[in-house]
């Protein structure tokens, strides 16, 4: 999604921010054709470490034309401020005067005691199909996404940037393309239009072969549910160990399934691989209106060669295409291309389920206080953010 439809009558030049209830907003969201799971209500209660908020952009005739979930976070030893932070949003209508929308916005919660906002437009800049990235791969002369030719700009994104550096905002994201926050490039593989067979047709040779190891060697996905989560997070535990990374806690993973499924009881699925009777590979899916986003992924170091993660991810893509999606987003992936940064792998493991790379715009700052947003930035920048 690369911004949200205008509405169909001309909005007046000033719209109006407010508060609005988990019910509203919920509606809302349910009446798009997609929004991020960043931005529906059930995610402000999965976030507990912030406080959180449904804000609602209404026109003059008291019709709500956007809404947005707002984390809030205080500033350490001040309390009063907070960042007010969107994560791929506000749900607006990004092809237009995003003025109209983000200074109230803005107004709105400077008054309410934020001293920054921060935001991550759902709105894409450039896009590489898997053609490009693997041949951007192969040559030894790539270094980046960016680097390689033919990629597709588009023009929404391009304006958001501008826009949003003209009126003050800080661009955010590290060049890296991994932060503390959403990443900028991420990996979709497009389902509107398509059947399982053109989705295997577009993958590389090893992913399809991958997909016939796991059948033939009897894996079995299976939907499990909460009660499934203890064997779930006892691999993902394994997995980060393995992998070098900090994994979440188990009780934040309970949150997420509880407050989801409450919210909609189709909103997230747990995919359970199996071999033999042993947990091989398991993965969290979350869909929200026609997009599907594959969040969290475990897997076993013995028996690799059952290819669990592979079964997950086709049953995944199958159970994306049975629901409608338009897309199923294997979201964040690095822009690097250089074989000798160890960040190349997972580009070469999502290029070949096909599909394309997408870089959005990215995370950016409004400073509202600007000394406390400074006093704030260095302390991210001394714990690492």
């Amino acid at each position: 999604m690369s911004h949200r439809e205008p509405a169909p009558t001309s909005l007046p030049a000033t719209l109006n921010v407010e508060p609005i209830s988990g019910a509203e907003h919920l509606a809302f969201v349910r009446a798009q054709r997609s929004v991020n799971f960043a931005q529906t209500p059930a995610w402000g209660r999965v976030k507990t470490d912030w406080r959180s908020e449904s804000l609602g952009w209404f026109d003059g005739g008291r019709r709500l034309v956007g809404a947005g979930l707002v984390l809030h976070r205080p500033v350490p030893g001040l309390s009063r401020f907070t960042l007010a932070y969107l994560p791929w949003g506000p749900d607006i209508d990004w092809s237009g005067d995003i003025g109209a929308w983000l200074d109230p916005l803005a107004a709105h919660l400077r008054a309410g005691g934020a001293f920054a906002i921060r935001l991550c437009p759902p709105v894409r800049t450039h896009t590489w199909d898997a053609a490009q990235v693997k041949d951007g791969v192969a040559d030894p002369g790539a270094r980046r996404l960016t680097e390689l030719p033919g990629g597709h700009v588009d023009p929404v994104g391009a304006g958001v940037s501008r826009r949003l550096r003209a009126a003050g905002w800080l661009p955010q994201s590290p060049e890296d393309g991994f932060g503390a926050g959403q990443p900028q490039f991420t990996y979709e593989v497009p389902l509107a239009g398509r059947s399982e067979d053109d989705v295997l047709r577009t993958m590389n040779q090893q992913w399809r072969r991958n997909i016939k190891k796991a059948a033939k060697a009897g894996v079995e996905v299976t939907v499990g549910d909460a009660s499934d989560l203890a064997a779930f997070h006892e691999l993902y535990v394994h997995t980060a160990a393995r992998d070098r990374f900090t994994p979440r806690p188990p009780a934040y993973f309970e949150t997420m399934v509880a407050e989801l499924s409450a919210e909609d009881p189709g909103r997230i699925a747990l995919y359970l691989a199996r071999h033999e009777g042993d947990l091989v590979a398991a993965t969290i899916l979350v869909r929200v209106g026609g997009r599907s986003w594959y969040t969290y992924g475990a897997s076993s170091t013995a028996k690799r060669e059952v290819r669990g993660s592979n079964a997950c991810q086709w049953a995944m893509i199958r159970d994306s295409l049975a629901a409608g999606c338009d897309v199923y987003d294997l979201r964040g992936i690095t822009p690097t291309l250089d074989a000798a940064d160890p960040h190349v792998g997972l580009i070469r493991f999502k290029v070949g389920t096909g599909g394309r790379a997408v870089r959005y715009v990215g995370e950016w700052d409004l400073p509202l206080r600007p000394l406390v947003h400074r006093a704030f930035d260095l302390y991210m920048r001394r714990r690492g953010r």
